[in-house]
């Protein structure tokens, strides 16, 4: 299980996370939504060990991330919102220098590596750059890189971002499978769909805070809230119904 307690992140003056606490238990998805500068990204660059939490911890199957830093990362892989990636090489040369700092054995890689790219829809591309790749290709080099090691962890930052309907289909299922086989995905988005299709539990995130975690069976029941208002209303988000319509009218002429 994947554990944050009291999680808190200044920059500055500025408070990003405010004692933020969740869990993901083995076998599931945790969706984690929020409005722009909830502090998601935070979380996510907080719980991948690109930043260092001014407070609180994080805990992996009981193991406080500081005790063994090197083998909690070991554990996790992240497919990040944007695609950033060395786009000088190929694919298959990217995926070989992240399995090697990996430390994955050299043999494993390159039986590994081709596969992933043929069972990805990569393979034609294999002797290309990526930087003629589009944003959907680029995804799916990240979600390889992300399961080269076989990890015990996925965390995902708007991971169907560019990714057309044949993809998105195959992610989704890939994910079931993964969580299947007793592992976690942290699950950071902005898509209330996603959430609802994917996700045991979810937490909503506003100002730095946890405002409501709700398990999504539960938001199917006949009478219940969808997970659309209940958003809106832990968020404060406005009424748009006002300024959708006078949109409408200036580009309308009114």
């Amino acid at each position: 299980m994947l554990e944050a307690r009291g999680l808190t992140k200044r920059y500055g003056g500025f408070l990003a996370l405010d004692r933020v606490d969740f869990h993901v238990r083995r076998g599931e998805i945790l969706g984690y939504l929020g409005p722009n500068g909830s502090g998601k990204s935070t979380t996510v660059n907080a719980v991948v060990g690109l930043i260092d939490p001014s407070a609180g911890s994080l805990w992996l199957d009981g193991v406080h991330m500081l005790d063994d830093p090197e083998g909690y990362k070991r554990r996790i892989g992240y497919v990040p919102e944007e695609p950033h990636l060395y786009t000088h090489l190929t694919a298959i040369e990217y995926l070989m220098l992240v399995g090697r700092l990996r430390g994955l054995p050299e043999l494993a890689l390159t039986a590994r590596v081709p596969e992933l790219l043929r069972l990805l829809l990569l393979w034609d591309s294999r002797y290309s750059t990526m930087a003629s790749y589009s944003k959907g290709m680029r995804q799916r080099v990240l979600l390889a890189a992300a399961l080269l090691h076989n990890p015990d962890l996925l965390v995902l930052d708007e991971p169907f971002s560019g990714l057309d309907v044949t993809a998105g289909l195959l992610f989704r299922t890939l994910l079931r499978l993964f969580v299947s086989a007793n592992r976690m995905v942290l699950f950071s988005t902005h898509r209330f769909d996603m959430v609802e299709q994917l996700c045991s539990r979810v937490v909503i995130l506003s100002e730095g805070r946890i405002v409501a975690a709700h398990d999504v069976a539960a938001l199917r029941v006949t009478g219940s809230p969808s997970l659309e208002d209940i958003f809106v209303r832990v968020t404060h988000q406005t009424d748009f119904t006002p300024l959708a319509r006078r949109i409408l009218d200036v580009v309308e002429g009114s």
